[in-house]
């Protein structure tokens, strides 16, 4: 049987639920927060025509796409950006148990999404105990019916998400579902609690921000490697890797000898570099011919920029090309080299303060600014 049972004991087996929560996993079913039409795992399910495998994703401990483009209709063959799931449940979880949120404690989650988690949050600590922000009216009206269904009552507003929710402050917890910087309004909002968040640029935005707050300042630590969608306030444009390389044979051709995949496949050193690049993203393009060859592409948001590093097995050095009023390649490369010189350091020994001056990352103690 595919039910609230069956999520519970795959989470269970993998050792995913923090202490407190079983009995919030087993009790708000899945599938009163999902739309008949998913997907998941590259596959699109519509439960009137597949009932049974509909039911099986809706709880498997899997990410499930529910809103892409923003929900607006795009033409046949466009880009499809997701921009709105159900995450997978062992990284809710994780949150959660990041969060220490306990009885008594009053939450501000920030990207309510399907109202799944909030629901969860508001059966462990009560409806009264939980307000939710979502920038979307149309996922704000989606969220309180689904809840309403599982006859669970969290607040549920529409706003933007980096202003927090001032008029229900002061908070003790606040968790965002979506890659954020931590702005000073969330400090303000949470003056002694805790604030767990996906956090990262456009390069690397696989950590976990948790954070202490006191004194109007927050003090926190890296965890975990998640995937989270990014804030749509600010949000640099997406598209195919077509859409953002432009004035083919023009790039500036250079050689280096530090390998692409020194960069692409060292997750610590993905960490480190994207400090210093918040504002472009890399994708890594393997050769499907047996070969090891691949290509590094790393692009600017603004589209104006671009590289690529071709990486070839038993080379000492490797092709460069550049385009753009940024040499990105070697912007890339003098970070990595900082990251070499620090003694490569892991992403453990970073942390985050964030101030009325804005965000800053150290490493080891606040002191020791890097970024």
């Amino acid at each position: 049987m595919s039910s609230p049972a069956r999520l519970l004991k795959i989470l269970g087996d993998k050792g995913s639920i923090p202490p407190g929560w079983a009995d919030t996993v087993g009790s708000v079913p899945r599938e009163l927060f999902l739309p008949d039409t998913v997907e998941v795992r590259g596959r699109t399910v519509a439960r009137g025509e597949r009932p049974q495998e509909w039911l099986a994703a809706v709880y498997d401990d899997v990410p499930v796409i529910t809103q892409v483009n923003d929900g607006q209709e795009s033409p046949q063959g466009a880009f499809r950006l997701p921009t709105s799931s159900s995450s997978m449940p062992t990284i809710m979880l994780e949150m959660l148990g990041l969060l220490h949120a306990e009885r008594g404690h009053r939450v501000l989650e920030l990207g309510t999404g399907t109202g799944w988690n909030a629901a969860w949050l508001a059966h462990r600590l009560g409806s009264d105990a939980v307000t939710s922000v979502d920038v979307d009216p149309s996922l704000v009206a989606v969220a309180r019916a689904n809840c309403r269904a599982a006859g669970l009552s969290p607040r549920i507003v529409c706003g933007r998400g980096e202003q927090g929710l001032p008029d229900g402050a002061p908070y003790d917890r606040l968790i965002a579902t979506y890659t954020s910087p931590i702005p000073y309004a969330w400090v303000e909002q949470v003056p002694d609690g805790r604030i767990v968040a996906p956090w990262g640029g456009s390069f690397f935005s696989h950590s976990f921000a948790v954070l202490e707050t006191a004194d109007g300042r927050a003090h926190g630590r890296f965890h975990g490697y998640p995937a989270f969608m990014g804030t749509r306030t600010g949000r640099p444009a997406r598209g195919y890797l077509s859409d953002f390389l432009h004035h083919r044979g023009e790039e500036r051709e250079t050689r280096s000898p530090l390998s692409p995949l020194s960069i692409a496949g060292d997750a610590e050193a993905l960490f480190f570099v994207g400090l210093d690049l918040p504002d472009a993203w890399y994708l890594l393009a393997e050769a499907d011919d047996d070969s090891g060859e691949s290509t590094l592409w790393i692009l600017g948001d603004d589209r104006r920029s671009w590289a690529c590093a071709d990486y070839e097995p038993g080379v000492d050095e490797f092709v460069i090309g550049q385009y753009g009023p940024r040499n990105l390649w070697d912007e890339a490369e003098r970070s990595y080299r900082r990251w070499e010189g620090r003694g490569r350091p892991e992403r453990e020994r970073a942390g985050i303060s964030v101030t009325r001056e804005g965000e800053r990352v150290w490493l080891d103690t606040p002191e020791n600014v890097i970024a």
